[in-house]
């Protein structure tokens, strides 16, 4: 039986599979993008930008007699609770099977799910107007996106110069969160609005957008250890499906990745939850008096995303010089404790939609501080556990988004919105506390500590 990973030294390999750890970064890896994973950066952001088209507007399309011709409560149904599923289970598989084929042979798999299955939702399952069709298919695709974008991230945790994993990871959640929902949800303005197509044909532009992504993010990275399992000479058979568990047994083998992955799904639970409260607590969703337009929600909702795309890649550079930890810590959980009550209370104090985008968008930029938790996950383990931690890492993102709307189906009843607004400020404080056993010699302060206490 393996000792616990925290107990034992941990087999790291080279920082760079092409270069030495002491190798100075050039070009395009002074800024954070390894090398060889530039093309896959593109991708991702145009994989997501198809992906995200539709998130403003199919559930009110599966509504319309010419789409879905769902009820609400079924269109909700599939665009929220069994799609939310399936990325929760592919978020963990994202990284177990990256440990078993290597991240770029999940990536094709996501790749092609998602336009396979996209293409039954819109030529076959739509038109027959069957509610059980729309949703067993629309929930199949749903396990596409995150096999593509979080097996990239698990490609580049795995593979970059350990003294820049902070700030790849800042670039990663840039084209993530770049593409869904920002772009994507602006790409899907200009096709319904100036270009004039139909929701329909809208969503058709979306599978080509990820066809585009898919393929660039799939085929035009050449990096070899791609195509290889996250191994290293301790494991005997690394292609057997058996390595599936140790996305599971690593929560009591090394007790940091489960504070990891509570923390993470902590991290954006209330930026799900607040979206989905806001048009009851602060718009006119319900009959609620509120005082913004449902167009200003949703300027609400771009600009604090807009701030945390910024802030993503300050904070991914920032932790590398920092602290990966402290960063976490400090303007994670600390700061968005801080912040989340903060937004809330504010907006409905004073009612100004100026005030309430100030307070989104520093709630959007304290929100990278996060960032640095995927450097760090991964880092803390043996290098035949780093796909494991990451496969927590990635469910724990998948999960905030089931756990953020849970809190507020729960309490808003109970508390009310200011309630919901202090319990999330609760849970962020909850995590800080728990961030600070996320400790690691390669984490950037712990290694500046243990050189000033050597030189004494």
């Amino acid at each position: 039986m393996d000792e616990p990973a925290s107990s034992r030294q941990p087999q790291r390999p080279p920082s760079s599979p092409a270069e030495p750890a002491s190798a100075p970064l050039r070009g395009i890896e002074r800024i954070g993008i390894p090398r060889p994973l530039v093309w896959g950066f593109v991708g991702v952001l145009i994989y997501m930008i198809g992906d995200g088209v539709e998130i403003s507007y199919l559930t009110d399309y599966l509504q319309q007699p010419d789409g879905g011709g769902l009820a609400g409560e079924q269109a909700t149904f599939a665009t929220v609770t069994i799609y939310g599923v399936a990325v929760m289970v592919a978020s963990w598989l994202s990284g177990t099977l990256s440990a078993i084929w290597g991240p770029r042979r999940v990536m094709w798999l996501g790749a092609a799910w998602w336009v396979v299955f996209e293409a039954i939702f819109l030529f076959a399952a739509i038109p027959t107007q069957n509610f059980a069709f729309i949703v067993t298919v629309y929930g199949i695709r749903g396990f596409a996106y995150p096999l593509f974008a979080f097996a990239f991230l698990v490609w580049v945790q795995t593979t970059s110069h350990e003294r820049m994993r902070g700030s790849a990871a800042g670039w990663f959640w840039f084209a993530f969160t770049g593409g869904l929902p920002t772009l994507g949800a602006g790409v899907a303005a200009l096709a319904v609005g100036p270009l004039g197509l139909s929701l329909y044909d809208t969503l058709i532009l979306s599978m080509v957008l990820v066809a585009i992504g898919g393929a660039l993010g799939s085929f035009a990275c050449r990096e070899p250890n791609g195509l290889k399992p996250i191994a290293d000479e301790s494991v005997q058979n690394p292609t057997s499906y058996r390595r599936l568990l140790e996305g599971v047994d690593i929560l009591w083998r090394d007790r940091r990745v489960l504070a990891g992955g509570l923390t993470r799904i902590v991290n954006t639970a209330p930026q799900y939850g607040f979206f989905a409260m806001f048009p009851f607590t602060l718009g006119n969703a319900g009959g609620n008096d509120g005082f913004l337009s449902v167009a200003q929600i949703a300027t609400l909702t771009a600009l604090t995303y807009g701030s945390n795309i910024a802030a993503n890649l300050f904070f991914g550079v920032f932790g590398d010089y920092f602290g990966w930890r402290r960063t976490v810590t400090i303007f994670g959980c600390l700061g968005c404790a801080a912040a989340t009550p903060l937004w809330y209370f504010a907006a409905v104090s004073t009612e100004s939609f100026a005030i309430t985008i100030a307070m989104g968008c520093l709630y959007g930029v304290l929100l990278a501080g996060f960032v640095p938790l995927s450097a760090l996950m991964p880092s803390m383990v043996q290098h035949k556990d780093k796909g494991a931690a990451l496969a927590i890492l990635n469910f724990g993102a998948g999960g905030a988004a089931f756990v953020g709307p849970v809190v507020v189906t729960l309490f808003y009843p109970l508390v009310g919105g200011g309630g919901v607004a202090l319990i999330f400020s609760g849970l962020y404080l909850a995590v800080a506390a728990l961030s600070t056993r996320l400790k690691d010699p390669s984490d950037p302060a712990e290694k500046r500590a243990a050189a000033v206490a050597e030189a004494a």
